[in-house]
């Protein structure tokens, strides 16, 4: 048994701090009180520091090493492998102790995690992200030549590369869902639009027919999962939201009357501002294809406005960073890129309270109670009145704790 005294808590869920002594047995949160600590647990004196649930990214990819979405698939799977290790280890260094991988990760990482072989956060995981021959997760550039690709098309078989699935007709979505649920994913992501780092689709196109995303929804609900969508434009998150689908990625395009659909309808939004910041600064120098600069253009400057829209219409929005390649070392600007649109409270409610709401993982992850895993951080000062704090590379988080287990304590234990 641990026992973190003299602790500020913030829950995760509610913006004032509370003064109390939280019990950790095993993996799980025992208590969150003002009770004494028992005589024979070990203590730990935070000393007033504020202490917190561990950070959610619910949108990465671990198995993305290269921005060059054309050479990553040349790579082979140790080369990303390998990659994912370093990458989601740095991750639990900065206090994000729960990461939802959307395109890539699979079983074997999540095994890999689970049997200590690597130091990660805790994955969740969709398997490859689905994608129309020619959208978003097709990594060809669209005057390459694969000997396969008659193959593929000839028999009707799916392409796939280390992020995506290429999946066309409803028959065969659906028995790709059907596999990668049956292989453990926790919820399905499909293309929705055109993306930045592909390079042979338009942004602003819509992807996949109207009868596919209902195969979609209706797969994912009959396994009582959920879906989510990676979309920029507006005119395909309307087409999104009205048929169904539970969560959208991006939606860097949103207009005032989308938003307003979306929050009617419970739809959650992720925005990921950070790899829109990190390409905008660095994409050139780290190999970002001339297409994918000339997409990025069109969006840079309206992601954090089109904020506002999810804001006003009280869209539940997530926290999201979708760093890819050398860009991961950035991943904590996406707490001040906020900033000038939601509250600190709000940043740091998105980044665990809602994100456990988005993952389907509420009571579990994301906040500090009793039965909750014991994902803990201890922060020198209080990110509340200063987000700064967050932003650090974990530099000014002394405790990180996840599963009631240790992954840093630079404070004494008695």
């Amino acid at each position: 048994m641990i026992v973190f005294t003299n602790a500020q808590v913030f829950d995760g869920l509610n913006e004032r701090l509370v003064a109390a002594n939280v019990v950790v047995e095993g993996e799980r949160i025992a208590s969150v009180s003002d009770a004494p600590p028992p005589p024979d647990a070990q203590t730990v004196d935070c000393g007033g520091r504020v202490l917190m649930p561990g950070l959610i990214d619910a949108h990465i990819h671990a198995y993305f090493y290269d921005m060059n979405v054309n050479r990553l698939e040349r790579l082979p799977a140790t080369m990303y492998a390998h990659h994912a290790a370093n990458m989601l280890r740095d991750m639990l260094d900065r206090g994000f102790t729960t990461v939802r991988d959307t395109g890539g990760a699979d079983y074997g990482l999540w095994l890999a995690i689970q049997k200590g072989l690597i130091t990660a956060p805790r994955l969740y995981y969709c398997e490859k992200a689905l994608s129309q021959t020619g959208g978003h997760a097709d990594t060809r550039h669209h005057h390459d030549y694969h000997h396969h690709d008659e193959h593929v098309v000839m028999c009707g078989c799916c392409f796939a590369n280390p992020l995506g699935v290429i999946v066309d007709g409803v028959d065969s979505v659906r028995r790709v869902i059907r596999e990668q649920l049956r292989r453990g994913a926790s919820f399905i992501k499909f293309m929705g639009s055109g993306g930045v780092a592909s390079v042979s689709d338009p942004l602003e196109g819509i992807q996949f027919g109207n009868d596919e995303v209902r195969a979609i929804v209706e797969e994912v609900e009959n396994h009582l999962v959920y879906c989510t969508a990676h979309i920029h434009p507006d005119r395909a998150l309307k087409r999104a939201i009205g048929l169904g689908v539970h969560c959208i990625e991006h939606g860097t395009l949103i207009e005032a009357d989308t938003a307003n659909m979306a929050a009617d309808k419970n739809v959650s939004i992720v925005p990921t501002l950070a790899v829109i910041a990190g390409m905008a600064e660095r994409g050139e120098e780290f190999g970002l294809p001339p297409e994918s600069l000339d997409k990025l253009d069109r969006i840079k400057d309206e992601a954090v406005e089109r904020l506002h829209h999810m804001k006003r219409a009280g869209v539940r929005v997530g926290f999201g960073t979708d760093l890819i390649g050398a860009l991961q070392p950035m991943q904590s600007i996406e707490f001040s890129l906020r900033s000038p649109v939601f509250s600190n409270f709000e940043i740091l409610n998105q980044a665990t309270g809602v994100n456990a709401e988005i993952i389907r993982a509420k009571g579990q992850i994301g906040e500090i109670s009793a039965g909750a895993f014991a994902d803990i951080l201890i922060v020198d000062g209080n990110p509340l009145k200063d987000l700064a704090l967050m932003a650090d590379d974990g530099a000014r988080i002394p405790v990180v704790m996840k599963g009631g287990k240790f992954h840093r304590n630079r404070l004494p234990v008695h």
